[in-house]
């Protein structure tokens, strides 16, 4: 954990205020060290001696009506085991000789215990990964990128259209007198003649329109 060498230091200070402690451990509620300064002791186990005896007080407390766990005192012939709440998720555990002031050792180690949760919770709060929003899921597009993806239709280069000439009646009339001209020199044996008159014909239509 981050806060390891913090946590150290606070027990090194705590055995120096209190000089008849003969070890101290700063561990998670599940039985993990997190810090320890316990000489002659195996750390792990009493770790986990301490996450066992743990449960046990706090259901202790909770049949009983006394409300959450603060602290354990476990005293033996040959000194005291006093356990700390510090935090949320973490513990401190203290070893003292039998002389020591039991009123100093409390007060010390509920000192100790709440400065040793500040460190833990905060290291824990860093470490914490940040909550994942909508926006930033693997795999999503926010509404930026979406919108940059869209085509946007209206942005094509469109094939220009050929112009078409409108078709007055001077043309209409033109092309039904060339029909009406290709049909009479059909008809007539005597091309040459008729194909002057109609012609003549066609000049006179084309200078009507004119005017």
């Amino acid at each position: 954990m981050a806060a390891e060498a913090e946590v150290l230091d606070e027990l090194h200070r705590l055995r120096a205020r209190v000089p008849q402690l003969t070890g101290a451990l700063a561990a998670s509620v599940d039985g993990l060290v997190i810090a320890r300064d316990t000489p002659g002791v195996e750390p792990e186990g009493l770790a986990a001696l301490t996450a066992a005896a743990l449960g046990v007080a706090v259901r202790l407390t909770d049949d009983t009506g006394q409300g959450d766990l603060r602290e354990l005192l476990v005293r033996g012939t040959n000194g005291y085991v006093a356990t700390y709440s510090a935090g949320s998720s973490a513990v401190l555990t203290l070893l003292a000789q039998d002389r020591v002031n039991v009123g100093r050792l409390h007060l010390e180690g509920r000192r100790a215990g709440t400065r040793i949760g500040e460190l833990v919770d905060a290291a824990t709060a860093r470490a914490a990964p940040p909550p994942r929003t909508a926006g930033s899921t693997s795999g999503s597009k926010g509404p930026s990128q979406a919108a940059s993806t869209t085509t946007d239709k209206s942005a094509l280069p469109t094939r220009p259209t050929k112009p078409t000439r409108p078709r007055t009646a001077r043309t209409a009339q033109a092309t039904q007198a060339a029909r009406t001209a290709q049909s009479t020199q059909t008809a007539q044996p005597n091309g040459r003649s008729t194909s002057r008159t109609t012609n003549r014909s066609i000049a006179n239509t084309t200078t009507t329109n004119e005017s």
